[in-house]
């Protein structure tokens, strides 16, 4: 037996499972959406061969080979129909997230509310600013009363 054999014969089983259908799913239609699942795959394999020597006519030999394959779902792909552009795509993860995703979650959570207080309050200073500007050229304006007043008679 050659070692090229087993080899072989794992490599075109393994080359069954690695086909795209497995790692993105079948396509699911419904009247909005179009849905594709993405999973992960993780696969093995391995292969030896010996020969023994011993007393006459107990010699021999052998070869194997083996492998594994693991799959697992992380996200679906949502497609929105009525939706055009980025916008009507959502990447929705489907594992459960580590405590360091959590912690990146609620920075981003927190930086983003941070970020929209900061521009509201910009736009109401940004307010406030134009409207003292409105009360200072008012009060600066003169009226005609103001310039009357002001203004001393001819003589």
């Amino acid at each position: 037996m050659k070692i090229e054999d087993p080899i072989k014969t794992t490599l075109e089983e393994i080359r069954k499972v690695l086909k795209i259908e497995n790692v993105i799913g079948q396509t699911i239609e419904t009247d909005e959406f179009l849905m594709f699942p993405v999973t992960r795959m993780g696969m093995g394999f391995g292969a030896g061969m010996g020969e023994g020597k011993g007393q006459a006519d107990m010699g021999g030999s052998g070869a194997g080979a083996g492998g594994a394959a693991g799959i697992e779902p992380i996200a679906m792909v949502v497609i929105h129909k009525g939706v055009t552009g980025p916008e009507g795509v959502k990447v929705l993860s489907l594992k459960e997230p580590d405590k360091i995703s959590r912690v990146i979650r609620e920075i981003k959570d927190s930086a983003v509310e941070m970020m929209g207080s900061g521009c509201n309050m910009m736009q109401k200073n940004c307010d406030d600013n134009e409207e003292k500007k409105l009360e200072l050229k008012e009060e600066s304006t003169p009226n005609k009363e103001t310039l009357k007043a002001e203004i001393p008679p001819k003589k």
